[in-house]
């Protein structure tokens, strides 16, 4: 279950979560039919959970057979769709569950660690950095739902959120995919992403006190 924060609390005009609201409008009409036919927000969330460690997985375990990567976007894009998806059967259709919430949070962090990973063994990144990069990443998903515990909105912040990092990793994977070149000084992207998601924790954290005052 995807839950959107009231405009000018939960997120900031830094990130692409802002183009969420648009992004769900050219959606809404394929989530009144899977609501018809019965499908649940929670299915939806579990369907792209498994599906983002199957393929992380999956190119991890051939990496650096580069071709694999070109399957990154395309699932990320269209994981960000079933996102918004299963948020509308939520919201729209009365299926928020308190279930529904901690799938929610757990599957996301999950998958981003998942798909993130086959980046270790793409030269010239580097293992360690890419595991940092996965560690903020979750602990900046951490920041922004333990806005609630302080009197504040999930915090939705950037300037490296969710769906940025998603944009990143998926350019990332289309560049690899397609064969070019992938120089060595490009080994900074993952300290330098490091570098902004420690950013975007710092906000998270500072705006969720700043708003629950």
């Amino acid at each position: 279950m995807k839950d959107t924060p009231d405009p000018g609390t939960g997120r900031t005009a830094l990130s692409i979560y802002t183009l969420k609201p648009k992004f769900q409008g050219l959606l809404r009409p394929l989530t009144a039919a899977l609501a018809r036919i019965g499908v649940t927000a929670n299915q939806v969330t579990l369907a792209a959970a498994i599906v983002s460690v199957a393929l992380g997985v999956f190119i991890a375990w051939r990496a650096p057979e580069r071709w694999l990567f070109l399957l990154l976007p395309l699932w990320m894009f269209l994981r960000m769709a079933l996102n918004a998806i299963d948020g509308m059967l939520a919201r729209e259709f009365g299926q928020k569950s308190r279930l529904g919430a901690y799938l929610n949070e757990l599957t996301d962090v999950v998958s981003d660690a998942a798909l993130y990973l086959p980046f270790a063994f793409l030269p010239p990144f580097s293992p360690l950095w890419t595991g940092i990069v996965i560690v903020l990443a979750v602990m900046s998903e951490f920041a922004g739902v333990l806005g609630p515990a302080v009197g504040a909105s999930r915090r939705y912040d950037g300037p490296m959120g969710k769906s940025d990092r998603a944009f990143v990793f998926g350019a990332l994977g289309l560049w690899a995919g397609l064969g070019y070149v992938l120089p060595e000084w490009l080994a900074w992207l993952m300290p330098l992403l490091a570098l902004l998601i420690g950013v975007t924790i710092v906000n998270r954290v500072r705006r969720g006190l700043k708003e629950g005052q």
